[in-house]
């Protein structure tokens, strides 16, 4: 079948009216770390909060998926404050919609100016420090300038803000589903997105490398080569590779010959299988096939049909099912074992997926302090 990783959005046109309750500036702390450099921890490290954006319009979504997308966010959401608080940035007209969808759970809605729900790639990057905690701002532009982003450039700062750490600035730009750490010093990213002309023009892989060891304390990359151009992000790593535990990378493998990522997923398999980690230990790799088929309401040739793409939070892991019970039940299996102590909990987002994206493009993770 054919599996795309995420959406191939139109230039939306957004209105620039901030919207009521949302003029409450994020603070200007200072962003620098008098400790030393700063570190971002592994995903799986204790959470105070997830953070979403209830995000989704008409004008990108279009009609047809809207309403299930905002019922596939709350069901994130919902899911997700089972184990830890979620705080989600809603357009203040829809507080309302999101509250009736979302119910009594766990799960705080504070006003905002958004564009869209990708908070992965528009909230900041929260990296700690010898003696604080700030989040880097890693200059949002709409995946190379392909979706307005006038709001959503300023989310990672209100954020910040909101959680009362300072910003981190950097002149690098790239999103938080671009880059994937293990905690201890070690980051997977892809070439196609973060050395590309439409966000770091003329970039070289040690001059990245340089920026990323001061903001995020990354020692060592495994650069794969990701493809460009075939869809929004240009090939984002939380859909190829994801770190299950020092040492430990769960990797997609695309079985559909007709796909885009065939052959690029056997690429990165050989890279990783070839690959160690900061700490020069040889990386055990696990392999997840994508599903053979999936639920016909909402596929289309930009569904993002992988399991790649879960979140892990306090005592668990939220990942997708797709409707085929085999494919379904072996992902579950693999997490539950890489994942021990945590309940994985698979959940229907066909709307997301249809729209592009996943599990973990929707959230953000907020270390515990």
């Amino acid at each position: 079948m054919r599996r795309r990783c995420f959406f191939q959005a139109g230039m939306a046109t957004i209105g620039t009216v901030l919207l009521a309750g949302c003029d409450e500036p994020a603070p200007q702390g200072a962003s620098t770390n008098q400790g030393g450099s700063w570190v971002m921890p592994d995903e799986g490290e204790p959470h105070k909060r997830t953070w979403m954006a209830f995000g989704a319009s008409e004008r990108i979504w279009g009609r047809r998926l809207l309403p299930q997308v905002r019922r596939d966010l709350a069901t994130v959401a919902v899911t997700i404050a089972r184990f830890e608080p979620v705080s989600m940035l809603v357009r203040a007209e829809e507080t309302d919609l999101a509250r009736s969808l979302i119910g009594a759970a766990n799960v705080e809605l504070i006003a905002a100016p958004i564009d869209d729900l990708w908070i992965r790639d528009t909230g900041p990057v929260f990296v700690k420090g010898a003696d604080s905690w700030g989040g880097v701002d890693f200059n949002f532009n709409g995946w190379g300038g392909k979706q307005d982003h006038r709001r959503d450039a300023k989310v990672a700062e209100f954020v910040a803000g909101r959680a009362g750490v300072p910003t981190v600035h950097t002149d690098l730009v790239l999103e938080g589903g671009g880059i994937e750490v293990d905690g201890q010093g070690t980051a997977i990213i892809t070439e196609s997105c973060v050395l590309n002309d439409n966000r770091n023009p003329g970039r070289t892989k040690p001059a990245v490398e340089a920026e990323l060891g001061r903001v995020l304390g990354v020692q060592k990359v495994i650069w794969l080569p990701g493809i460009a151009g075939h869809d929004i992000t240009d090939g984002h790593t939380d859909f190829y590779a994801r770190f299950a535990g020092p040492g430990v990378v769960v990797a997609g493998l695309d079985t559909d010959p007709k796909s885009f990522d065939y052959d690029v997923t056997r690429r990165h398999l050989d890279l990783l299988h070839a690959a160690t980690d900061a700490h020069d230990r040889p990386l055990r790799v696990e392999v997840i096939e994508g599903p053979s088929t999936v639920r016909e309401k909402f596929e289309n040739d930009d569904f993002a049909a992988g399991y790649i793409n879960f979140y892990v939070c306090n005592g668990a892991v939220i990942g997708p099912e797709f409707g085929d019970h085999d494919a379904d039940t072996a992902a579950k299996a693999t997490l539950e074992r890489l994942f021990p102590g945590r309940q994985v909990v698979q959940i229907n987002i066909d709307a997301i997926a249809a729209g592009g994206g996943g599990i973990h493009c929707t959230t953000q993770q907020e270390p515990a302090r």
